[in-house]
């Protein structure tokens, strides 16, 4: 069983920027897709980013493609996002999850692909 949780979330102005860490425990972390995904007030859970599991491939939701980036330290064992430009659309709980099967490819963006997940960490972008 894969533990995961994560941390860096804040309070940010418009423009501005927040890193989140994600910490794996338990099974190999790098023989996992790993994603993140979020949840805003009233709104349904969605993708966000994910990356494979060597860290050479990442797919982006287009709402934060060329503002986020996805990444992974298989040695520390954990997965980064970094939110750059945020918008107070971006205002969401934010969760790490880990890919249910080893080494897949294409990564998978469906939630039901990802069988551990983090209780994740509240992003709030003010105007």
């Amino acid at each position: 069983q894969v533990q995961l949780v994560e941390s860096g979330g804040g309070l940010v102005q418009a423009g501005g920027s927040l890193r989140l860490s994600c910490v794996a425990s338990g099974r190999t972390f790098s023989d996992y897709n790993m994603g993140w995904f979020r949840q805003a007030p009233g709104k349904e859970r969605e993708f966000v980013a994910a990356i494979s599991w060597s860290g050479g491939t990442t797919y982006y939701a287009d709402s934060v493609k060329g503002r986020f980036t996805i990444s992974r330290d298989n040695v520390k064992n954990t997965l980064y996002l970094q939110m750059n430009s945020l918008k107070p659309e971006d205002t969401a709980v934010y969760y790490c999850a880990k890919a249910s099967r080893t080494r897949v490819f294409p990564v998978r963006i469906q939630q039901v692909a990802y069988d551990s997940w983090g209780p994740g960490t509240q992003v709030s972008v003010s105007a």
